[in-house]
């Protein structure tokens, strides 16, 4: 423990250690590190391994790969941009990704791809940054044309090999209908890619130097980026796709791995990696209302924006869809009521967890949140997907842990 456990009672943090700790003793998780803190105090656990099989213990400064937990990070630099007004939210795309200019849409958005109709207007920036252009990830399309197509040129499949570069990853992209009309629909993913792209092209420059600058540095967030370098690597455990039967498959090893070198395309949507001190930098700024160590990283405005809802019901309709009729897909995890940009936002109490609580999940085993009402933050970082539901059941029993373990 770093500081007095003030804020959260001894036995609540005694019993989230034990609970954690159960977790991997049951052999689904290998190891996993978790930071809790209430305003001033923080509580940090260690657990495991690094492999499956055994090897280097879990330690505070474990570097993990985010997958969606990205996207709460990497918003962050458009809304720097947001704040220079470099861009503006109901400004049209065009200018920047022409590839998305002039969309066709589909008529039917499970129908063929050439059955379309124009675009009732361009795509703007707040489209992208609430997920609602067009195209992403939507379970209930899963099979249709569309969703086949966006899967083969987005690169979604871990066996696909590397992105390639932004300005050919938008080529591919644009040679595709928009599934539905522009601000129609919530769709996954796919959204926080496009804006990395965005961000590059408006500022002049690499996206991961823009986030750097505006974001990372200013907070400290030295572990946190695009791959891990060479003197770090050992810091990187592999990455586990459990299998139904038991066994752990290997996604991406450290050595020689997808995160050992500067990826073609940076992307947006899920390719940091981070530790749970460093993410713990970014969260407490945005409770902090944009300010960290007396800077100011982003505006209050910029941080409302980002951390209250920003769809309508319509809107919201598909992503409530996903977590409550997808259950064997989503294993319960996204029924928060509420997106901002980048990010759920608890619109109604569906657990544990209070109104206004903000964050994201990853595929990898990720889970991160702050809660403005407590001034809680919870981060868990496991290397375990979400192929089974076993890690949505340990993010799960950490949440509802935590919440008791509350001092008021």
């Amino acid at each position: 423990m770093d500081k007095s456990n003030a804020g959260f009672s001894k036995t609540g943090l005694r019993r989230l250690r034990d609970l954690l700790t159960r977790h991997v003793e049951s052999g689904k998780i290998p190891g996993l590190v978790a930071l809790v803190s209430r305003g001033e105090q923080t509580h940090v656990e260690a657990i495991g391994t690094m492999r499956h099989d055994g090897g280097a213990p879990m330690r505070r400064d474990t570097i993990f790969r985010l997958a969606s937990t990205s996207k709460p990070v990497t918003m962050a630099a458009a809304m720097a941009l947001l704040d220079e007004c470099r861009l503006r939210l109901d400004d049209p795309i065009d200018q920047w990704l022409p590839e998305m200019a002039d969309r066709q849409v589909l008529k039917r958005a499970e129908g063929p791809l050439d059955d379309t109709v124009p675009a009732r207007r361009p795509i703007t920036v707040r489209d992208v940054l609430t997920s609602t252009f067009g195209l992403g990830i939507d379970l209930e399309l899963m099979g249709s044309p569309i969703m086949t197509a966006v899967l083969e040129r987005s690169n979604y499949d871990p066996d696909a090999g590397p992105a390639p570069e932004p300005d050919e990853w938008m080529c591919r992209l644009g040679e595709l209908p928009l599934s539905y009309q522009p601000g129609q629909r919530w769709q996954y993913d796919l959204a926080s890619d496009l804006l990395g792209v965005l961000v590059a092209r408006a500022a002049g420059r690499p996206f991961e130097t823009i986030l750097r600058e505006r974001v990372l540095d200013p907070l400290g967030m030295k572990d946190t980026g695009f791959h891990v370098p060479a003197g770090k690597i050992d810091r990187l455990p592999p990455v586990y796709f459990p299998e139904a039967t038991g066994g752990f498959k290997v996604w991406d090893e450290a050595e020689d791995g997808r995160w050992s070198r500067p990826p073609a395309f940076q992307s947006g949507g899920g390719g940091l990696v981070s530790t749970v001190d460093d993410y713990h930098a970014y969260l407490r700024m945005l409770l902090n209302h944009g300010t960290h160590e007396d800077k100011r990283i982003l505006s209050r405005p910029a941080v409302e924006l980002m951390t209250t809802n920003r769809l309508t019901p319509e809107q919201n309709a598909a992503r409530t869809a996903l977590a409550r009729d997808n259950v064997h897909l989503s294993f319960g995890q996204g029924q928060h009521g509420g997106w901002g940009f980048g990010m759920a936002v608890r619109a109604y109490r569906s657990d544990y967890a209070p109104l206004g609580q903000f964050g994201w999940d990853g595929g990898t085993g990720t889970t991160a949140y702050a809660d403005p009402h407590h001034q809680l933050v919870g981060i868990l970082l496991t290397q375990v997907g979400l192929s089974t539901p076993d890690p949505a059941r340990l993010i799960h029993d950490f949440w509802t842990t935590l919440y008791q373990a509350i001092e008021d």
